[in-house]
């Protein structure tokens, strides 16, 4: 082989190698990052509403700078439930109203389910994220004539959050959707001998 040859050949390998490690770098960055979505959204675990993210701007008060989500929409205020699946089933209650609200279930590798207060029922609206052993178990103890409101939704991974919106067409119900974002119950859900045990 000549020199030239050599050049190119070493010129090459070291192309390839220098995309491998670049394509290898930002397939990694998700998981090494401590600022994604999930590990913000975590830091509001241990409340029993749902966090709020983007708050709409009402008369005198200006929209916090809290927002870590992508460029908000000025007319959606929007709230953030985290879980981890291994303290229980989470569940998400809504009451609906004149206001469009919606609920959106992320994991690790993004959204997996959503839904509109179109599926509330009687105004209600609960959504309970369970693991797979948490549904069959749930399945297993359900009374079949107990008919039951809520939505379940198997998690794919066992830590994740729920995101709330809710969208305020008019400047005069953006206070009402800030409302209904606070409004919006995250808690552990307990079996109901648990809640007579204890």
């Amino acid at each position: 082989m000549t020199s030239r040859g050599r050049f190119l050949l070493a010129t090459a390998t070291g192309l390839v190698l220098a995309g491998l490690v670049h394509i290898g770098a930002v397939l990694l960055i998700p998981r090494l990052s401590e600022a994604d979505a999930l590990s913000r959204a975590r830091t509001g675990e241990t409340l029993d509403h749902a966090m709020p993210v983007y708050t709409l701007a009402t008369g005198d008060t200006p929209s916090p700078p809290e927002a870590w989500l992508p460029i908000p929409d000025p007319a959606v205020a929007v709230g953030i439930c985290a879980y981890d699946l291994a303290d229980g089933p989470m569940r998400v209650s809504a009451r609906t109203g004149p206001l469009m609200l919606s609920l959106a279930v992320h994991g690790r590798r993004g959204a997996f389910y959503a839904v509109t207060d179109q599926a509330a029922v009687r105004g209600a609206l609960d959504l309970v994220v369970l693991t797979r052993a948490q549904y069959d178990e749930a399945l297993a103890n359900a009374d079949e004539n107990d008919v039951t409101r809520d939505v379940r939704i198997v998690a794919p991974d066992a830590k994740g959050y729920v995101v709330v919106r809710v969208i305020a067409a008019l400047p005069s119900q953006r206070p009402a959707a800030n409302t209904a974002v606070q409004a919006v119950s995250c808690t552990v859900d307990v079996p109901a001998e648990d809640k007579a045990g204890g």
